[in-house]
C-alpha cells in the first residue's frame, strides 16, 4: 500500500483591515480582495528552507516552485507543478525566462520575454492556473469573472493569460488616453470569445477605484452569485499575482550566484520602477524570506506620490495626475503599498484600517515616526521625463543596450541613488518591459528623426538601431482587427459589467 503524505498546511492569510478574516491560500487567490476591502497577507512570512547554493543550481521552474510552494502551502507539490508547468513554457521567447544582462555597472533583470512583453506576464501566466486549481480545492462551481483595471501591460497580459480558459470571463477597464498606443492596441485585438475590454473616460486611479467598488457592492454579488457568477480580481492586490513576482527576484540572486558575479551571502540593492507598489513589495517579501537584499530602491515618475512618502511619511493624493512616457506608472493611489503599511503599524487591522479610511475621505495620511522608523529598507526617487530620456540615450550610446521608459525611470533613480550614497553594492535593476512596448518614446531619446513615423513603421527602425529581433507579441498586431471598441463613462463601469454578462 502507498501512503500519500501531504504538506502539513500552517500558512493562513488574513485581511489587512479585519483581525477577524483568516483564510487559505487558494482561498485568498479566489476572492482577490477581502470582504472589508482589506488585502490579503500571510500571517507571517516564512524562511527558505532551500540554501542560496541549492537555489543558484535549479532552473527557473524549480526556483519558483521551491519559493512558491512556501507561500501557498495549501497546494499539493502536484497542484503547484502543473500550474507552473503550464505558465512558463513557449509563451516565453527564452527557456531561462527571466534573463540578467550587464550594462554600465548594473545588472538588467529582462522581465519582458512573455506573451506580452511587459513584466506582468511572469505572474499573469500563471495567475489563471491558481485560480482554476483554486477553485476545485475550495468546490466552486460558479463561473469566475475577473475584474480588473490596468494602467496598460495588467490588462493585456490578464487577457492573454485568462483567454478561452473554460469557466472564466475577464473584463479590463483601461484609461482611453492614456496607455501607449501600443499597449492599447495589444488589448482592443484581443481574441477570446470570455475577453471584454472598454476603455474608460477618466485616468488609471479612477478605473481602479470603480473596480474597488465594484467589488465591495456586496447586493451586486448576491446578484451575480444567483446567476452562476463569482467575481475575483488579476490586478496585484491578488495574492496570486504577487507571490509569483518574488520567485524573480530569488532567481536573479541565484543566477549572480551561480555566475560568480556574487559570493554566497553577499547583499545586494535591488532598483524597481514602480507606480501601485506591487513588484517592489515583492522584493521586500523575498528579502523577508531570507534573500540578502541591502536596500529597496523605489524608483517613481513624475506622479512622485511614493517619493514623497518616503521623504515625508505622508501619503497624499491630492495633486495633479499628470500623463507621462511611462504610463504603466501613472498612478496617484499605490494599492500595494497598503500591505507594508500594515506591516508597519504593527500587523494591527484597526490603524490600517483607521489609515486607509483617511485616504478614502481626505486623500490623504500620515504615519507615525515610529512606524516611518521601519521604512529603513527602502530609499525612494523619481525621475522626470527628460531624465528618463537621458537615461535610454545614455545607456544606448554607452552601450548599445535600449531600455524603455518605465526601466529607465529605474536607471535614472539608481543613478541618483549611487551620486547621494556613494554605495557601489552590486545592484539588480527590475527591466519591467520591452522597448518595442514605447517606440515613439524610445526613439524620441536615441534616434528623434524617426519619432514621427507611424507606430508600426517606428517598430522597425527600433529593431535596426538596437540589433534585436521585434518580438512576436508586436508582429502579432500589425494587422490584428480591432475587436473591442467600447467605451464608458467612470460611473457605467457598474453597468457596463452587468450587461456584458447578460
Amino acid at each position: 500500500m502507498i501512503l500519500r503524505v501531504e504538506r502539513r498546511m500552517s500558512l493562513f492569510y488574513k485581511s489587512t483591515r479585519d483581525d477577524s478574516v483568516k483564510v487559505t491560500a487558494s482561498q485568498a487567490i479566489l476572492k482577490g480582495l477581502a470582504p472589508d476591502g482589506g488585502l490579503f497577507v500571510p500571517e507571517s512570512i516564512p524562511s527558505f528552507d532551500k540554501s542560496l547554493e541549492e537555489l543558484s543550481k535549479m532552473s527557473y521552474k524549480e526556483v519558483a516552485y521551491e519559493v512558491m510552494k512556501l507561500m501557498l502551502d495549501d497546494f499539493t507539490e502536484e497542484e503547484l507543478k502543473a500550474c507552473i508547468d503550464k505558465a512558463y513554457d513557449e509563451k516565453f521567447d527564452t527557456d531561462v525566462i527571466a534573463p540578467l544582462v550587464k550594462a554600465d555597472g548594473a545588472y538588467y533583470l529582462e522581465l519582458f520575454h512573455g506573451a506580452t512583453i511587459a513584466f506582468k506576464d511572469m505572474a499573469l501566466s500563471i495567475l489563471p492556473h491558481l485560480l482554476i486549481t483554486s477553485a476545485k480545492k475550495n468546490d466552486v462551481h460558479n463561473e469566475i469573472v475577473i475584474l480588473t483595471a490596468t494602467s496598460g501591460d495588467t490588462g493585456k497580459a490578464a487577457l492573454a493569460g485568462f483567454a478561452d480558459v473554460k469557466g472564466t470571463r475577464i473584463i479590463v477597464f483601461y484609461p482611453k488616453n492614456g496607455v501607449s498606443p501600443i499597449q492599447e492596441k495589444q488589448m482592443v485585438t484581443q481574441k477570446g470569445d470570455n475577453t471584454y475590454v472598454i476603455g474608460i473616460k477618466g485616468n488609471f486611479d479612477d478605473a481602479q477605484s470603480g473596480v474597488k467598488k465594484i467589488f465591495g457592492d456586496k447586493e451586486f454579488a448576491k446578484e451575480l452569485a444567483g446567476r452562476g457568477y463569482q467575481l475575483s480580481s488579476a490586478n496585484s492586490i491578488n495574492i496570486g499575482r504577487l507571490v509569483p513576482q518574488v520567485v524573480y527576484y530569488v532567481y536573479a540572486y541565484a543566477k549572480l550566484l551561480e555566475n560568480g558575479e556574487i559570493e554566497n551571502g553577499e547583499k545586494i540593492n535591488v532598483t524597481v520602477p514602480t507606480g501601485n507598489f506591487g513588484n517592489i513589495l515583492a522584493a521586500f517579501y523575498a528579502k523577508q524570506m531570507g534573500l540578502p537584499i541591502a536596500k529597496l530602491i523605489c524608483a517613481s515618475n513624475e506622479n512622485k506620490v511614493l517619493f514623497d512618502f518616503f521623504r515625508t511619511g505622508v501619503y497624499d493624493r491630492n495633486r495633479d495626475f499628470i500623463l507621462t512616457t511611462s504610463p504603466s506608472m501613472d498612478i496617484l493611489i499605490s494599492s500595494n503599498l497598503e500591505r507594508l503599511i500594515y506591516r508597519i503599524a504593527g500587523n494591527s487591522a484597526e490603524k490600517n484600517a483607521a489609515l486607509m479610511q483617511s485616504l478614502k475621505e481626505t486623500g490623504k495620511y500620515e504615519i507615525t515616526d515610529e512606524m516611518k522608523a521601519q521604512l529603513s529598507d527602502f530609499y525612494g526617487n523619481y525621475a522626470s521625463e527628460q531624465e528618463t530620456a537621458d537615461a535610454i540615450a545614455k545607456l544606448y550610446s554607452d552601450t548599445g543596450y535600449v531600455i524603455d521608459t518605465h526601466t529607465a525611470v529605474a536607471a535614472a533613480v539608481y543613478g541618483k541613488y549611487r551620486e547621494e550614497t556613494y554605495d557601489e553594492t552590486k545592484t539588480v535593476i527590475a527591466s519591467t518591459a520591452s522597448p518595442y512596448k514605447f517606440t515613439s518614446s524610445v526613439l524620441a531619446a536615441i534616434a528623434p528623426e524617426y519619432d514621427t513615423l507611424p507606430v508600426l513603421e517606428q517598430v522597425d527602425k527600433l529593431s535596426a538601431l538596437a540589433n534585436t529581433e521585434i518580438p512576436r507579441a508586436i508582429e502579432e498586431i500589425r494587422t490584428a482587427p480591432v475587436l473591442h471598441t467600447t467605451e464608458c463613462d467612470v460611473d457605467q463601469m457598474l453597468e457596463t459589467v452587468r450587461a456584458f454578462l447578460k
